[in-house]
């Protein structure tokens, strides 16, 4: 009897086990936001920018490094540009021998209208004195084409003058193009942000288009989750959202709804209640302010996890954001490395 309760007991023990463990998965119910509310899983994001150079050459020095914050105008940097600059002066050398070449057809032109001045006042004369019988009428006749060949070569040298002018115009832009390139090589910063990778060193050569840094633009911050259809559809661009991240549990930082999706999509890995596996997903990209990144600049770190909070509307608006979703001043933001506030 006592082997066998023993053997009884180990059964209960077993059955209980495995009816809670039923319960806790099937039965019991999950850690699911307020009414009225939605969250999803994510981390703080932001766009990279590739700084790369547009024609072939030799980088010539790089300004920044990894991890340096950089603003829009920075001169991160310079390729060298010794055989443009060689260009450039042969292209100034084309420019003054074109305007050259105009003064020359200008002189052209002064002088086919003296010539074509004293054809018509040698026909006028000749048509005086063939009224009174001194000249004769082929002689006159004579005159008169002489003076058509003299218009016709002032015709001519108005014509050179503009293709000269146009030669000029040639060169000049020639030389704008390669006053273009040089500039170029010139690589600034498009946007407030930090160094993500420096990918070339100084005197390596690179192709045209190559990188020379990655850049992480800190002018859009972001965090990206995914709800399904039945939440997505109660959102609308501009609603309110919050953000908490790991590192700050306490903290509910502020942001914008800047995206929904159009259409939806296969549940991503991190969805991980069934319910949720079992409908199509859409994303979802909530923005931080620009003003509150700028206010922390210098601590914005991306690629750190948290959950993205968003309100849905109901038949009576929108629900008032519950206790600790409530932001703090965006001057109050807690120093992750120290605990304290910022300025």
């Amino acid at each position: 009897m006592t082997r066998k309760f023993s053997v009884f007991l180990v059964l209960a023990v077993i059955a209980a086990f495995m009816g809670y463990a039923a319960w806790k998965v099937l039965l019991a119910p999950s850690d699911l936001p307020p009414e009225g509310f939605a969250r999803g899983n994510g981390r703080i994001e932001a766009d990279l920018i590739d700084v790369s150079a547009r024609l072939p050459g030799r980088v010539k020095t790089i300004n920044v490094r990894e991890g340096d914050m950089v603003k829009p105008g920075d001169v991160l940097a310079i390729m060298d540009t010794a055989e443009l600059e060689a260009q450039r002066m042969r292209s100034l050398a084309a420019v003054a021998s074109a305007q050259a070449a105009v003064a020359v057809a200008e002189a052209g032109v002064s002088q086919a209208e003296a010539k074509l001045a004293l054809a018509q006042s040698e026909v006028k004369r000749s048509e005086e004195l063939n009224r009174k019988g001194v000249v004769s009428q082929e002689a006159l006749d004579i005159k008169r084409t002489e003076a058509q060949l003299s218009e016709a070569g002032l015709d001519a040298a108005k014509a050179g003058v503009e293709a000269q002018k146009r030669a000029v115009d040639a060169e000049k832009a020639a030389l704008q193009q390669i006053e273009t390139q040089i500039a170029d090589s010139t690589l600034y910063s498009p946007a407030v942000g930090r160094v993500l990778y420096r990918l070339a060193q100084p005197d390596e050569v690179v192709g045209s288009g190559g990188k020379v840094l990655t850049l992480v633009s800190l002018e859009d911050v972001y965090m990206e989750f995914f709800l399904p259809a039945t939440a997505a559809a109660r959102l609308q661009i501009g609603d309110g959202a919050r953000i908490v991240v790991d590192v700050m549990p306490d903290v509910s930082i502020p942001a914008v709804v800047s995206f929904v999706a159009p259409q939806a999509q296969f549940t991503p890995k991190q969805v991980e209640t069934l319910a949720e596996r079992e409908s199509l997903m859409f994303r979802i990209r909530v923005r931080i302010p620009p003003e509150l990144v700028q206010n922390r600049i210098e601590r914005v770190k991306t690629g750190v996890r948290g959950v993205a909070w968003v309100r849905l509307s109901g038949p009576d608006g929108l629900p008032d954001w519950p206790e600790g979703l409530t932001p703090p001043l965006m001057g109050e933001l807690p120093d992750p490395a120290t605990g304290g506030t910022g300025n």
